[in-house]
């Protein structure tokens, strides 16, 4: 298994990088894994880009110092301190019809896999009003992890965010970003590995561990 490690010097490069990735799995047959930490920024979708309050958001993240930006998997706005974690892995697929809830499942059992042996007590689910709302989050005493999926013809990305520290300084940016998209949120559905007493300095290499399993990793370096 290919295991990227590391980030690019701007959020385009490093988005170029996750596709490259991608692009390589679908020639090469063969997965790969790649857990980051992206830097400060927030992250919007595109249901977001589309809201007639996507500029007045973007306006708003910029002001507590969160560059925005515009990613294409994954729904709603997400935050980014230099704590927070991204994580893919990419597998070969045969069609885009097949296997979408296995992996889900998979990814989300890993998660909670390394969220256990940094002493965090997890569970699938998530809080109501939780940012990036969907059915395949991860929640220890607030929200700690969204994850979701990009299939092409003959690769599968399953890709998420996992709030490491900050919850507070995540929360109060996106508190000020939602109202503008008219999405409901409530900032005390933010949690963090920290906040639920887990190692965040152990969770980079836990997350890794766990998303690459039993394959032979062969390591890179950005």
């Amino acid at each position: 298994m290919r295991v990227l490690r590391g980030r690019a010097a701007d959020p385009d490069a490093d988005r170029a990088a996750t596709r490259d990735l991608l692009e390589w799995v679908a020639e090469a047959g063969e997965p790969a894994v790649r857990v980051w930490a992206p830097g400060r920024q927030l992250a919007f979708g595109r249901r977001d880009a589309n809201s007639d309050g996507y500029d007045a958001a973007r306006e708003a993240a910029r002001e507590h110092g969160f560059p925005p930006v515009e990613r294409s998997v994954g729904g709603r706005a997400v935050a980014y301190t230099d704590s927070t974690l991204a994580f893919a892995r990419i597998t070969p697929v045969d069609g885009a019809r097949t296997g979408l809830q296995e992996r889900y499942d998979a990814m989300v059992a890993d998660v909670l896999d390394a969220l256990a042996a940094v002493g965090v007590d997890a569970s699938g689910g998530e809080p109501p009003e939780s940012f990036c709302p969907g059915d395949h989050s991860v929640s220890a005493a607030g929200k700690l992890a969204g994850i979701a999926q990009r299939v092409t013809r003959d690769a599968a990305l399953t890709s998420g965010v996992l709030v490491v520290d900050d919850r507070e300084e995540i929360a109060a940016v996106l508190a000020a970003v939602y109202p503008k998209l008219g999405v409901p949120f409530d900032p005390k559905s933010v949690g963090s590995v920290a906040a639920a007493g887990g190692d965040a300095d152990r969770i980079r290499d836990e997350l890794e561990r766990a998303l690459v399993g039993d394959a032979d990793a062969a390591v890179e370096q950005l």
